[in-house]
């Protein structure tokens, strides 16, 4: 792992720098370049222009380990408005929820209670629920919560990180469920123990694990979603596709490529005029410092675009 991306990733967990950052206005402006805004009636009208323009949408309230169970309630509720927000409106939009931020660490029950709340109303939504994949230390409970909720419903997926090195064994685990499965390629700050600390390594993982899910696709036997801004994997990978007769969906026996909000906007939109279905994630709320670090340590050559773009 470069210096870059370690001094990134421990950055990302600093409280101070978050407070510090948060009130400098040059830093606020670097941000709204990745997402539109901090509350949700702005996420919620930039999912309806992507709507117009083909595309659909995740949408994610930013923030995770909360400490207290009324704040996580207070989540779930969120989403549950969100979720509301969605039909009312028509959208095209499913939601990714992080478990952390819906109570994990203090009451896993309550978190999977949360959990059913949100994929009952996804689906009178005619919506989909997502949980996302946090540091490696939480995949077993996460794993095992989504196992929960997917025997009650079949509008929930769950995210796998390409960079750790069981995540393949996970994969095969969970078969037996038709899974919905975004893959992405990780990042955390782990140990070379439980992650390919070399981008070429977490480069040749991700593509294993995507021909992987579409074979599994191919046969109806998951929903193959592909979180990622490499364009040559996902050429790679829509050759795979197109191989085995995939042409895109966003069911089981379909696949499509997820993308960041103000991240390779022009390339969302010709793909999906390509008939490649795309989503793009849209993250809002306060709690953005350790969400933006990530992004920026996933490539850290980022870090110079946000300075050409703060004062270019």
């Amino acid at each position: 792992m470069s210096l870059a991306r370690r001094l990134l990733l421990r950055a990302s967990r600093s409280a101070w720098l978050a407070r510090t950052l948060r009130r400098r206005a040059f830093f606020g402006r670097a941000v709204r370049r990745f997402m539109p805004g901090e509350d949700l009636s702005a996420a919620l009208d930039a999912a309806a222009g992507l709507a117009r323009a083909g595309l659909g949408s995740v949408l994610t309230h930013l923030g995770e380990q909360v400490t207290s169970r009324d704040e996580a309630a207070g989540v779930r509720d969120q989403y549950l408005r969100v979720f509301d927000e969605i039909r009312r409106r028509e959208l095209p939009a499913e939601i990714s929820v992080k478990l952390t931020h819906l109570g994990l660490e203090l009451n896993p029950k309550a978190c999977l209670q949360h959990l059913l709340a949100l994929a009952a109303r996804a689906a009178d939504a005619r919506s989909f629920l997502w949980i996302d994949m946090e540091e490696s230390r939480y995949v077993d409970a996460t794993l095992e919560l989504y196992q929960a909720v997917r025997a009650a419903h079949a509008g929930v997926g769950v995210c796998l990180q390409a960079y750790l090195r069981r995540t393949p064994a996970d994969l095969e685990a969970l078969l037996p469920l038709a899974p919905a499965i975004r893959l992405v390629k990780g990042a955390y700050n782990e140990s070379p123990a439980a992650a390919f600390p070399r981008k070429r390594d977490v480069d040749t993982a991700y593509t294993v694990l995507g021909g992987r899910l579409l074979e599994l696709a191919a046969r109806g036997g998951a929903r193959a979603v592909f979180g990622t801004h490499d364009l040559d994997l996902v050429a790679r990978l829509r050759d795979r596709a197109l191989a085995l007769g995939l042409t895109g969906g966003d069911g089981a026996g379909g696949y499509e490529v997820h993308m960041l909000y103000g991240i390779r906007a022009a390339a969302q939109r010709t793909l999906a005029q390509q008939g490649v279905p795309v989503r793009v994630l849209i993250s809002y709320g306060s709690a953005w410092f350790p969400w933006y670090m990530r992004r920026l340590a996933e490539r850290p050559a980022n870090v110079w675009f946000v300075v050409r773009h703060l004062f270019g």
